[in-house]
């Protein structure tokens, strides 16, 4: 039995598995704060996965729809959960709520793309599913304090409309950069630099909300990149 090839297989086992555990720990456990470090473990099994599997030389087409089943729960479904959970907490009984269940639909679009699309072996085109959980964690725990200021209603609106960009930004063309390695000078991958130092100051002096600083200037950043600098 040949192990060396289900190691990748077993990471992206992990990513299942903390996003289900990030599922039943917001919807029945009360725990979303658990459940938030969870969706960060999934993204780091989902980091690594690929890579091992690249650096093992044991890809396979059934290790990479394993991936994209695994990122539909952890990086859909589990923070649609988390920011359900907060915004009936806000206003509990209203239907509008259940809009947010549109992110793990386009979450699973977006993935569907990109297994069948050639164009994004070395770069994205569209939001990564990762990304757009990030994204959640840091909006998710606005939530309470954005009701007091905008007002329940007004904040569940918010929310969904956000949800609808974020949607529409998986499964749009907008060209992004990747962390895939590659034999790339230095001086080419200059966004990726630029968004490791970013992400590190906005989690260090936001905490939570330093995840969705990140995603956003990660879309900045794509937009800026050269055409050259998004296939690196």
């Amino acid at each position: 039995m040949n192990i060396k090839k289900h190691i990748p297989n077993m990471l992206t086992v992990g990513n299942l598995l903390s996003g289900a555990l990030a599922i039943v720990l917001t919807l029945h456990a009360g725990r979303p704060d658990i459940a938030m470090w969870l969706i960060v473990l999934a993204a780091v099994f989902d980091f690594f996965d690929g890579m091992v599997a690249r650096l093992l030389g044991v890809s396979s087409p059934i290790g990479k729809d394993l991936d994209s089943l695994a990122d539909v729960v952890s990086f859909g479904l589990a923070p649609a959960v988390l920011v359900f959970r907060a915004l009936d907490g806000l206003e509990a009984g209203s239907y509008l709520a259940y809009g947010v269940f549109i992110i793990p639909a386009f979450a699973a679009l977006r993935l569907a793309k990109f297994n069948n699309d050639t164009r994004q072996t070395t770069s994205f085109r569209g939001l990564p599913v990762p990304s757009n959980a990030l994204f959640w964690l840091g909006a998710t725990v606005a939530i309470p304090s954005l009701g007091e200021l905008a007002g329940t209603s007004a904040t569940v609106v918010i929310y969904l409309v956000l949800a609808l960009v974020l949607s529409l930004l998986m499964v749009g063309e907008l060209p992004m950069f990747s962390f895939k390695l590659s034999k790339a000078p230095l001086s080419e991958k200059w966004p990726q630099l630029a968004l490791i130092i970013i992400a590190v100051g906005s989690v260090i002096g936001l905490g939570w909300m330093g995840c969705s600083v990140t995603i956003i200037a990660y879309l900045l950043l794509s937009l800026l990149a050269p055409a050259s600098d998004k296939h690196v």
